[in-house]
């Protein structure tokens, strides 16, 4: 089915000619909008422009963008279907929401393959011009779900996105396929009509982006224009939308929108400049983490060094003999990377050198769902290497966090000469939010001090450097740069003699390492976790890591706004854990641990503390819903 629209109306829609009266504004407090379709239809760039503006007006935000796993899915299939979700309200929020309010479609598989999240009443905006029988026969609709009535639950807008983008374009001099492309600057222009969105970032974006290609950036102004001036004239949007600033959830400051992956390269940045050493970062593509590598490329003046290796293995090894010369070394992966780079870490442990093991968590086994997320490398990183080989791991709650995780994993692995992992995941790295920019003296010294010269007095009255001598603190070793003088010593995987590091085979020396090494990891200074319980009263506890902040948060607060009490803990730090944390734990009748894998938290808390920690869990590759989430932390309590 194709929509078609007389050119008179036409022209005089997209135009703005034809001056209505003037629409209902409604006030509301939060909206959840969805941009579906098409791999190729820009749904990524048409959601990052509206949340960009969003940013720039002043909201509070959580984004959801959504990528099919393939590179290049078949059009118009239901594995092709790319979606970018975004919440946006005038208060605090934590989630990119649990259902929107407003669908995008373009086609019939973004329809379908998003129908079951909407709830009674969402608006729908579809793109009549895709609704060829072919097309919907290609997803499985028999007949036109605009036409047979299954949406009548909903408030539908069929606007043919597509012709009235061409009929825009026909002056332009762009070929028909060519003019088709700008569509989804047509859909952006009527959803920022719809929500007074500010419109001129979007103009400058499109031209800087296509400032080689003059007539391509000039349609898609246009597109975008008509699209507002459609909003603004057509009968079938008779109100439009404000949610106000929302000035009081935010701090005073400087505030930009930022994900997760790029906080995690600017912290990056930050802790190399603390640090006043060089940034080194040795890595191999792999979704979701090759935005780090792409990101901290553009930062050659600030002494960051990037490495594209060959393969993972390669990586981590230029990273490492990067921490041996003296830089702030970084890997980057994904799980099965960090399954690669395993024998790397395990040296860097027997090393005892700084070392950031950034691993960006997606859906696995094996290759799994690469474009998905899920918290399910956190035994991996806990254990997945061979020896007892301990490394501390710091986790991120948010995107915005990803930049202090990255200072506190920097300032770990500099302070205890130690590898460190830092375990984001698919959701945060890709989410986005409203970050406010730190002021330098925010940020913690985090400069260290090389070996320079002999640190023992041997028996015979000679000065010696014994690499392996440690601080008594922190019990690090030294770090000695390759080519100072005096400083020359025996580094590799076979164990090494405590104080000389000389290859030792001898049981008692290993014993020692082994016990030190671990001993260093457990003496890491960590701050006490903090527990949200406003009254004191809660019976429930409420923990979790990473990404599940913003949803455990948002179903805490839907249950004390119903009455119920509840208290909540967040760690940061899984390894080793904050010396509070059995206190907290025994406090409390019952321990619930909301995880996306098979309760890989929960089974440590009950093997270190004796808790019965009760996981709920989720494997879908996407993050909790706050609904879901409140409902079960209910049942849970409801025999307490």
């Amino acid at each position: 089915m194709t929509s078609q629209v007389s050119s008179p109306a036409v022209e005089q829609a997209l135009l703005g000619e034809q001056r209505r009266p003037a629409k209902e504004i409604q006030q509301l407090d939060r909206v959840i909008i969805r941009f579906a379709g098409d791999s190729g239809d820009g749904m990524q760039l048409t959601g990052d422009r509206f949340t960009s503006e969003t940013a720039s007006f002043g909201n509070d935000l959580s984004t959801l963008p959504n990528f099919p796993a393939e590179i290049r899915a078949p059009a118009g299939t239901l594995p092709g279907v790319s979606s970018f979700q975004l919440h946006f309200a005038d208060h605090d929020i934590l989630t990119p929401g649990d259902a929107p309010n407003v669908l995008v479609a373009m086609n019939p598989a973004a329809l379908k393959a998003n129908m079951a999240d909407l709830p009674r009443g969402a608006q729908i905006i579809v793109n009549t011009d895709e609704f060829t029988k072919r097309a919907m026969a290609k997803v499985g609709y028999a007949a036109s779900p605009l036409e047979d009535g299954s949406l009548q639950a909903y408030a539908v807008h069929p606007v043919p996105l597509t012709s009235l983008t061409v009929e825009a374009l026909k002056d332009s001099g762009l070929a028909r396929k060519d003019a088709e492309r700008a569509k989804n600057m047509f859909a952006l222009g009527l959803l920022s009509w719809m929500y007074h969105r500010p419109t001129e970032g979007t103009e400058r974006f499109l031209r800087k982006k296509f400032a080689s290609k003059p007539d391509i950036a000039e349609a898609n102004v246009v597109a975008f224009r008509a699209g507002w001036n459609f909003g603004e004239t057509t009968e079938d949007f008779a109100v439009s939308y404000e949610i106000a600033p929302a000035t009081a959830a935010f701090p005073a400051g400087t505030y930009r929108n930022i994900s997760g992956n790029l906080a995690l390269s600017y912290g990056l940045v930050a802790a190399g400049k603390q640090a006043d050493l060089p940034l080194y970062l040795g890595s191999y593509p792999i979704t979701p983490a090759s935005d780090i590598l792409h990101e901290l490329s553009k930062h050659k003046n600030f002494g960051v060094r990037t490495f594209q290796a060959e393969d993972e293995i390669a990586a981590i090894g230029a990273a490492l003999g990067a921490a041996f010369g003296g830089s702030l070394a970084v890997t980057t992966t994904s799980g099965p990377g960090v399954a690669l780079k395993s024998e790397t870490i395990g040296l860097a442990v027997s090393l005892e050198l700084p070392l950031l093991v950034v691993a960006i968590q997606r859906g696995g086994p094996s290759t799994g769902l690469p474009t998905k997320t899920e918290q399910a490398d956190l035994l991996q990183a806990m254990y997945g290497r061979n020896g007892e080989a301990p490394v501390p791991i710091v986790a991120p709650a948010t995107a915005a966090d990803c930049f202090n995780a990255a200072i506190e994993a920097a300032r770990i692995a500099l302070t205890y000469r130690t590898p460190v992992f830092l375990l984001s995941d698919g959701y945060l790295a890709n989410g986005s939010e409203p970050w406010r920019i730190p002021d330098l003296d925010e940020l913690p010294d985090l400069r260290v001090q090389f070996a320079t010269g002999p640190n023992h007095t041997l028996d015979s009255g000679e000065e010696a450097f014994w690499p392996y001598k440690r601080d008594p603190r922190t019990l690090a070793r030294p770090w000695a740069v390759p080519g100072t003088p005096g400083l020359e010593h025996r580094i590799g995987g076979i164990e090494k003699q405590d104080g000389t590091g000389n290859i030792s085979y001898d049981p008692a020396n290993h014993e020692f390492m082994v016990r030190t090494r671990q001993a260093k990891i457990d003496g890491i200074d960590v701050p006490d976790v903090d527990v949200d319980d406003p009254s004191g009263q809660a019976e429930t506890l409420v923990i979790g890591w990473g990404s599940t902040y913003g949803p455990i948060t948002a179903a805490v607060r839907r249950i004390r706004a119903g009455g119920g009490q509840v208290a909540q803990a967040h760690l940061r730090h899984l390894n080793p854990f904050p010396r509070n944390l059995g206190e907290v734990l025994q406090r409390y009748d019952k321990v619930v641990v909301p995880e996306m894998n098979l309760g890989q938290l929960a089974h440590l808390l009950r093997a270190k503390y004796l808790v019965d920690a009760r996981s709920y869990n989720q494997v879908t590759g996407l993050p909790f819903k706050a609904e879901q989430l409140a409902h079960a932390i209910m049942e849970e309590s409801a025999d307490v």
